[in-house]
């Protein structure tokens, strides 16, 4: 009987933490220990019984003499295992008790890493389904519109066939392109004339006598060709470091080109006439045939100095009086060397020792080579000679830039 009390308490522990009933038990079967019919029924429905219900149907049994005994705590066969039935059957229910527990911990725990394994899973495909589409220009459209909105886009262009969510956004991603980064123009390679031969140059010359400076740019662009004004593109840098460096007492427009010579004592020129969209348009060859007009301009005009605006001009004028390309280590912005005057006049009675050369920077705004400051550094000592020779002249012709009379009797 001791023995088949355990072994209902096993199989009792074995059913509270097993989710199916456990049937029959080994006290419906035939044993060396009589049993009655009565426990026999009740061993098949155990498991829906607490454990005194099994007690009271051990008492009512063929064998209530040896459950009485127990209850007393007895032990028929002298060998005392556990204090008591009672003791014995709470330890039982502690047990029992701790080992639910500690499966539905173990269950719930397990439930949460599934779910989180599930989320993780649905996150990255989500995550990759995201980059795909907003790899199209629908990035946009997606960030910005709700759905029905992007939904209304794609029902104006015409309604998609039936899919998945990645057909409407590749439906909507033609009519909504997505910001890009601003990538940077590349520049255009030679042009023949004949690219630019429906425009018509309106630029000329500005040129007087005596001037201070002559400033000599490389070619009009399309807006100054059209317009009939130099340096006119908005982008272009060229009147405000003119004013910066003050080389002009004021800022001036590009319509005032033509009346530099009378205002200021300044000229303006190119050293090739034909337009273009960038200097990259032009060859080197152009640029070195223009070399001769531009010494006898000089020559016929005799200025005191020649600003040379762009390094480009420079190279090509080295490259015509030298015969060879300037290394990097002999080229300097600012004053060249004495023996660099543009327009000298050798031969004859007019002999005259050339216009010194100031090699300035380009004022293009297509130029990001030097930061703005450093341009007007350079600018700032061509504009500190200008107006230094400005204020002579002054002294000595009594006449103020720009027609007016000063008088120098006190």
């Amino acid at each position: 009987m001791w023995s088949d009390l355990h072994e209902l308490i096993d199989r009792r522990r074995a059913y509270l933490i097993s989710p199916t009933p456990i049937l029959p038990h080994p006290l419906a079967q035939p044993s060396s220990t009589p049993v009655s019919p009565e426990l026999a029924l009740t061993s098949y429905t155990y498991h829906q019984r607490p454990p005194e219900a099994i007690c009271d149907t051990l008492e009512s049994s063929s064998a209530s003499d040896e459950a009485a005994e127990l209850r007393d705590g007895s032990d028929p066969l002298q060998t005392p295992l556990v204090p008591s039935f009672d003791g014995a059957l709470e330890g039982y229910r502690c047990e029992a008790s701790s080992s639910v527990a500690a499966r539905l911990r173990d269950t719930r725990a397990s439930t949460r890493q599934q779910q989180q394994l599930q989320s993780s899973i649905a996150d990255r495909k989500h995550d990759s389904d995201t980059v795909n589409a907003e790899s199209s220009p629908a990035k946009k459209l997606r960030r910005t519109s709700p759905p029905h909105a992007t939904r209304a886009a794609v029902d104006l262009e015409g309604t998609p066939p039936s899919g998945s969510a990645n057909t409407l956004i590749r439906t909507n991603s033609a009519a909504h392109p997505s910001p890009q980064k601003k990538v940077k123009r590349a520049s255009s390679g030679y042009a023949p004339p004949s690219k630019y031969a429906h425009l018509v140059n309106k630029l000329t010359d500005s040129l007087a006598s005596n001037l201070i400076c002559i400033f000599v740019g490389l070619n009009p662009g399309i807006r100054t060709a059209t317009t009939g004004h130099a340096y006119n593109h908005p982008s272009n840098l060229f009147w405000k470091l003119l004013h910066k460096s003050r080389c002009t007492p004021r800022l001036c427009r590009a319509e005032e080109d033509g009346d530099m010579p009378s205002l200021y004592d300044l000229g303006l020129t190119n050293i090739v006439s034909r337009p273009t969209k960038d200097a990259n348009e032009l060859s080197k060859a152009e640029m070195d045939a223009g070399v001769a007009d531009l010494e006898a301009k000089i020559a016929t005009h005799k200025p005191e100095a020649v600003a040379v605006v762009g390094k480009g001009i420079w190279e090509s004028l080295w490259r015509v009086r030298h015969g060879t390309s300037i290394k990097k280590e002999q080229f300097r912005y600012g004053w060249q060397d004495d023996n660099e005057r543009m327009g000298a006049v050798k031969t004859g009675e007019s002999q005259w020792p050339g216009a010194k050369v100031f090699v300035a920077t380009t004022t293009s705004g297509l130029a990001a080579g030097m930061r703005p400051h450093e341009k007007e550094e350079i600018w700032e000592k061509l504009g500190d000679w200008v107006q230094d020779r400005r204020q002579q002249r002054t002294e000595e012709t009594g006449r103020l830039t720009g027609g007016a009379t000063v008088n120098t009797h006190s």
